[in-house]
């Protein structure tokens, strides 16, 4: 069913708006992503994913107060939609019965 398709990318940036809740816009989001997968995040790739993601209806952004800081922009801030609840659950219950597929002696490697 490929009405609730997520990338990997995709997958863990909507998994991290959900972790921050209120608190999710772009750098929060980057920095939650990199201290839990000791991974680094370019911003372009965050920004094409949460536009990417508000565009199928996933995410819903809003903007917050305008700061000195951001001279004077304000931060962009993202929630799940309903529709992007259903979208997650889709993909935890799919990896999940692909996992439980797999006969355990596939995963029994011996390391020589």
């Amino acid at each position: 069913m490929k009405k609730y398709q997520l990338g990997e990318f995709e997958e863990v940036v909507m998994l991290t708006v959900g972790i921050l809740y209120d608190e999710a816009y772009g750098v929060s989001i980057k920095k939650e992503i990199e201290s839990r997968l000791k991974r680094g995040v370019s911003v372009g790739a965050l920004q094409t994913a949460l536009r990417r993601l508000e565009d199928k209806g996933y995410l819903k952004s809003r903007e917050g107060e305008a700061t000195e800081e951001r001279a004077g922009r304000p931060k962009k801030y993202f929630i799940i939609t309903a529709y992007g609840k259903k979208a997650m659950e889709y993909t935890r219950i799919t990896r999940e019965e692909l996992w439980s597929a797999i006969p355990k002696v596939a995963l029994d490697v011996k390391m020589t």
